[in-house]
């Protein structure tokens, strides 16, 4: 965020180093699904819910990368 000019709100920009938080995210994401198993479980539902928080995550981390100010 600091590379995009944030705390001041005039030099807002898109930085072409945004794209770092969506790689870092789709490698959590990553890693995340490998905890998924074969057989249903409160474990498997536990991965499930932490799978669609990181998506919203990588949304948002996509919208802000794209959305040109």
């Amino acid at each position: 965020m600091r590379l995009a000019g944030f705390p001041d709100s005039a030099h807002l920009h898109v930085s072409v180093w945004q794209f770092i938080p969506v790689l870092a995210t789709t490698c959590g994401m990553i890693d995340t699904a490998r905890c998924l198993g074969r057989k249903w479980s409160l474990h498997h539902a536990g991965v499930l819910i932490l799978l669609y928080s990181e998506l919203m995550i990588l949304a948002l981390a996509i919208f802000f990368w794209l959305y040109p100010v």
